[in-house]
């Protein structure tokens, strides 16, 4: 993979990842809905579990650099 793409998709993926993690866990921290109209359980683990595989996605993509 090209140097110049491989890290334009590793940030977009780590950042996107970041926030999710954080916004989710803020959201669950002052107890508030992470999704409106599912089980707060499910959808906290849930945006957690996409949080960290764009995480990860992005790292991969770091690593191809």
């Amino acid at each position: 993979m090209e140097n110049g793409p491989a890290i334009f998709t590793g940030m977009v993926f780590a950042l996107f990842g970041g926030g999710l993690l954080v916004w989710t866990g803020v959201r669950a921290r002052q107890r508030q809905p992470v999704a409106h109209g599912v089980s707060p359980v499910a959808s906290v683990a849930l945006a957690g579990v996409v949080g960290v595989l764009a995480f990860a996605v992005g790292a991969w993509c770091f690593t191809r650099v």
